[in-house]
């Protein structure tokens, strides 16, 4: 049977709520669409003041969340979801869906990922696409799959700016909550020894096992399945987390065990109006030594109270 595909416009500066919403309704992947920073954009990244035309036609005041819903996971039910929850939420959106064989959607939201250069040194490239590299960037070549985690997001470049901070050559990485492994594959491109991946869904840990061979990595990167720490062995001198607040605050109670004398903790994924949960979370045993903000969403370094 056919997957169904769900379109969601709404206001641009909604987006990132509609977003979040959008993702509690499937445990892979959603990709947006979204032009109201284009031009600025395109001026800051490539210095140049030409633009695709059918770019410039696009309306910049909305923006589109675009969801793929399996046959067996009821539609909709997952229509129904979301319009409750985006009316509790105050946001105006308007939702089509229709038809879509699964083979045309695992390959759709492609058009959407173009090079992403990040923070100072890395360039994020779609494993389809070769563009110039003028600037000697880290190239991170990736196929998401349908594994969460592409470089577009907020909370995955403000973690990659802080790994370029915190990785050293040599050093042992921890991602908790891998997806498609791209800060795994990140760290280890920017100097670190090994990398260990974790992640609930096989899929996921499959897909960052694949990115790591892509980008020749894979023989120091380990893809493990499981929740949050309960497999893992040894400690790291750095320790990445781009999940959401609620999961941050569980992996608060123990992580500490896994990190290495001066490690640093990188968090992410952490909505503005949570931040003071995690802050509250972490000051026994944690101080802040970073913080990077971008459109609602934040990103900590921390290091434990004895390292600093």
């Amino acid at each position: 049977m056919d997957w169904t595909e769900v379109k969601i416009t709404v206001d641009a500066s909604q987006v990132d709520a509609a977003g979040d919403i959008a993702q509690m309704t499937v445990p892979y992947g959603i990709y947006i669409e979204d032009y109201s920073n284009m031009q600025e954009e395109v001026e800051q990244i490539a210095h140049i003041d030409l633009i695709d035309e059918e770019l410039l036609k696009k309306d910049r005041s909305k923006a589109v969340v675009h969801v793929y819903i399996a046959p067996e996971d009821s539609p909709a039910e997952a229509v129904a979801f979301l319009r409750e929850r985006y009316a509790a939420a105050g946001i105006q959106s308007q939702i089509e869906t229709a038809s879509c064989v699964q083979k045309d959607w695992i390959n759709n939201w492609k058009k959407y990922f173009h090079p992403i250069p990040v923070g100072r040194k890395l360039l994020i490239r779609p494993d389809w696409e070769q563009t110039e590299n003028p600037e000697g960037r880290v190239v991170l070549d990736l196929e998401p799959g349908i594994a969460f985690g592409t470089g577009t997001h907020e909370t995955t470049r403000l973690c990659m700016e802080f790994l370029e901070e915190y990785v050293c050559p040599g050093c042992d990485m921890l991602d908790v909550g891998c997806g498609s492994g791209i800060l795994s594959v990140a760290g280890l491109l920017l100097g670190a020894k090994r990398a260990v991946g974790v992640d609930i869904d096989p899929l996921a840990v499959k897909t960052a096992v694949q990115n790591a061979g892509r980008n020749h990595v894979e023989d120091r990167f380990t893809g493990i399945c499981g929740s949050l720490t309960e497999q893992v062995e040894g400690t790291f001198q750095v320790v990445a987390a781009n999940i959401v607040a609620d999961v941050i605050l569980e992996l608060l109670r123990d992580i500490g065990r896994f990190m290495a004398p001066g490690a640093a903790l990188i968090l992410s994924g952490i909505i503005d109006e949570r931040e003071q949960d995690v802050l509250e979370g972490l000051k026994e045993s944690f101080s802040v030594v970073g913080r990077k903000e971008e459109k609602g969403w934040v990103a900590l370094a921390v290091k434990r109270k004895q390292d600093v």
